[in-house]
């Protein structure tokens, strides 16, 4: 989109073929986007009749001073300026992102102010993607947005001194900075990319962090593009060669500018190239910098490898967690106290059969295996609430200490848990389910010798 130099060459085109000629028709697009304020008609007639006396500019927006007020004023939207002036028969500016082409009927479709001059000379302004804002004002220059403008780079070029004092009071990133109109007016995404390349500086230092050696440098550099740019008539295939403005558009991976490859990044909410081998951080960015972990790194090691153990800590915990959620089951609510010596015989006796019964009931039953293995019959009734009762609660106190990978199902655990049992490899839950059914055995026998 058009920046200080393209509207400075429309501006100048202007001044050197239109001034002092008197406008004999103009025709206005009926386009409310672009033309803020005023019927077209009502800005026909404003113009037809004038006489321009001269063309001023500021930052990337432009107006006409005619014999009378209001003027036509076409103005930035967004830091966005779109479209261009031409004049038939006169090559005004040769953009790569150029509007209209040399070929394209005249006035363009795309016309949104077209005027004829008393000898003849026709002129246009175009804005084929919308963006501008054209206005008729009686002082341009005092109200929104030329009034917020900060100096313009070319013609209120900023000391070393005041530009550095300026940059100092600024916590933002030095393209976001460059960017703001309000602080310096004129320079738009591809001079700021130009700019900071001719300076060495990265786009994303901090701009009350440069040096004044460096805020010099950019400074110079700032004028020395703007004023080439300009030189050439914002003719961009006549830029120099070493300029990254070449090869910004290229695809990232084949973008290099003097053999030195060119990177993307976002910069002040604009796509930005820049050469890293040449741009680099300085002070205590560039040591942030150096801490961070290099992508794979952040990325983490798939296999396992990252010898990191701030990186290991969270897998872990994502690892436990994973299987508490997979695992939790809610407890049996038919669970009975841990001591029933205050109960009376009966009262065990039935209690240690609810147990059972109901253990039996609430828990997965155990796999074919166990039973195979010799809870058989003959074992009676006290193997078999051992057996099956032990398991069970083992399971319910594993849910609540369980530290260990979920690497095998629930079928296999339950397995584990029946053969430790049947070889008297008792838990603590199991040894204290298997006391309590002793002390009912133990009972239950001398109430049938009584």
């Amino acid at each position: 989109m058009p920046e200080l130099p393209e509207v400075e060459a429309a501006r100048r085109a202007l001044q050197e073929h239109c001034v002092g000629k008197r406008i004999m028709k103009s025709t206005v697009a009926d386009d409310s986007k672009v033309i803020d304020g005023v019927s077209p008609k009502d800005f026909e007639a404003a113009l037809v009749g004038k006489t321009i006396v001269a063309a001023h500019r500021k930052g990337k927006n432009m107006w006409l001073q005619l014999d009378s007020p209001p003027f036509p004023s076409f103005n930035s939207v967004m830091l966005r300026m779109a479209g261009a002036v031409y004049i038939k028969g006169v090559a005004v500016t040769k953009y790569k992102r150029s509007a209209v082409k040399d070929t394209d009927e005249w006035p363009s479709k795309y016309s949104k102010v077209f005027v004829e001059l008393d000898d003849g000379l026709e002129f246009s302004f175009t804005d084929k993607r919308r963006f501008a804002k054209v206005r008729l004002l009686n002082n341009p220059a005092s109200v929104p947005p030329i009034s917020e403008l900060g100096p313009d780079a070319l013609l209120e070029p900023m000391t070393v001194d005041g530009f550095y004092n300026s940059l100092t009071k600024k916590k933002i990133g030095i393209k976001a900075l460059l960017l703001d109109q309000s602080f310096i007016s004129g320079i738009g995404n591809w001079m700021a990319d130009e700019v900071l390349y001719q300076a060495r500086i990265h786009p994303l230092q901090t701009a009350s962090s440069v040096s004044k050696e460096t805020c010099a440098t950019l400074l110079k550099c700032i004028n020395e593009v703007t004023e080439k740019a300009i030189e050439v008539g914002a003719d961009s295939s006549q830029f120099p060669s070493n300029w990254i403005f070449h090869s910004r558009e290229k695809k990232p991976g084949k973008a290099f500018v003097d053999g030195k490859k060119i990177e993307f990044i976002t910069a002040g909410s604009r796509t930005t190239a820049y050469v890293p081998e040449l741009q680099k951080l300085t002070g205590n960015q560039a040591v942030k910098e150096a801490g961070k972990p290099s992508k794979k790194t952040a990325v983490g090691n798939s296999n396992g490898d990252d010898e990191s153990g701030d990186e290991d800590e969270p897998r872990k915990a994502k690892a436990v967690e994973g299987r508490k959620t997979g695992r939790t089951r809610k407890p049996s609510s038919t669970k009975k106290p841990t001591s029933d010596e205050d109960s009376d015989d009966d009262d065990d006796e039935n209690s240690a059969d609810d147990v059972s019964s109901k253990r039996k009931q609430g828990a997965k039953n155990p796999p074919a295996r166990s039973k195979a293995k010799g809870l058989g019959e003959n074992k009676g009734q006290r193997r078999q609430t051992k057996g099956r009762t032990a398991p069970a609660k083992r399971k319910h106190e594993e849910n609540d200490h369980d530290t260990i990978s979920s690497s095998g199902g629930d079928n296999e655990d339950e397995h584990e848990e029946a053969e430790e049992v049947m070889n008297g490899k008792r838990t603590r839950a199991g040894a204290s389910s298997k006391k309590r059914v002793a002390i009912s055995q133990n009972r239950k026998q001398k109430k049938n010798a009584k």
